[in-house]
């Protein structure tokens, strides 16, 4: 079988597929990018990833970038682990709206929080709309969660959602509306997050120490 390798650092949007790993429950190896060393913008790694950014999955010979892309992939690579929504099955649309609403309409609704314009762009402009429609949908997703988006499966759009919701809430950039708390609260108790959140820990003290 071909080797899973991440390139990562901690912290960064790579932890959302360290995540992801720890759920997939494959053997994959890491590998440290310092931000901080300018490794990310190094001829070797630009040669795998040209735009110098995390996260990158290398699978075999396949090189796959951007958080939900590579959730995405991981989940249908490999169906065993039961993080996917099959193709074929009626719920498959609402999975995948859920994958690419994070990076699509959360992350630039926080974004658009963390940076005000000086002038908003129009709603019609702005791929996510507004900010209040993204977090009012958002709620009433994530609310409805029973206990996961997609029911009682844990899904690979849990760990897009989830990821948004805790990195959001985490820097006072997303409101901690009940149904963000609650939710956020489940996906804290799974073993795998609970594993990712240790080691990455370790990976920051151990990046800072050689900064």
């Amino acid at each position: 079988m071909p080797k899973l390798t991440l390139y990562h650092a901690a912290p960064s949007r790579s932890s959302i597929v360290h995540w992801m790993l720890e759920e997939l429950g494959e053997p994959y190896d890491i590998y440290l990018i310092s931000f901080k060393k300018g490794e990310n913008l190094k001829s070797e790694f630009l040669a795998i990833n040209p735009m110098g950014k995390l996260p990158t999955l290398k699978h075999g010979d396949t090189v796959i970038t951007e958080a939900a892309a590579i959730c995405t992939y991981l989940a249908d690579e490999f169906p065993q682990a039961k993080l996917n929504v099959p193709v074929g099955s009626p719920q498959r649309g609402v999975y995948l709206k859920w994958l690419f609403f994070g990076p699509s309409c959360v992350e630039p609704a926080v974004l658009e929080r963390a940076f005000p314009r000086k002038e908003p762009a129009p709603r019609s402009a702005a791929g996510f709309g507004d900010v209040d429609t993204v977090l009012s949908t958002l709620a009433k997703g994530v609310g409805a969660a029973n206990p996961y988006l997609m029911g009682q499966q844990f899904t690979a759009a849990d760990v897009i959602i989830g990821s948004g919701l805790r990195w959001g809430m985490m820097f006072k950039l997303l409101p901690e509306r009940p149904e963000f708390t609650a939710y956020v609260a489940r996906l804290s108790e799974r073993p795998a997050l609970k594993r990712a959140t240790e080691r990455d820990a370790k990976f920051q003290a151990e990046q800072e120490k050689n900064a």
